[in-house]
């Protein structure tokens, strides 16, 4: 079984992004929102995947300056592993 989503830092000439690979792309909206309630994201974007072996989209998270971004990751992650397992419970 797959696990429901992957997240890498990807750094960019202009600023450090999260990018998220959700196994059910059908969810990046409803992902979207529930990760908006972190006040260190800037923005998030739905952003079509132009890599090779990836999702077609993806989640791209722009975080505002000085936050540091693997300790937003690990939030992010843990955050969303809950929101997964929440999910699966309520199946």
């Amino acid at each position: 079984m797959l696990p429901p989503f992957r997240s890498e830092i990807r750094n960019s000439p202009s600023q450090q992004t999260i990018k998220i690979y959700l196994s059910d792309e059908s969810l990046d909206a409803n992902i979207k929102s529930h990760l908006e309630h972190f006040t260190e994201i800037e923005s998030i974007e739905i952003t079509d995947t132009i890599e090779q072996n990836r999702a077609d989209e993806n989640l791209t998270i722009i975080l505002k300056d000085s936050v540091d971004i693997n300790r937003m990751k690990a939030s992010i992650d843990s955050s969303l592993w809950w929101y997964f397992e929440r999910d699966m419970a309520d199946d």
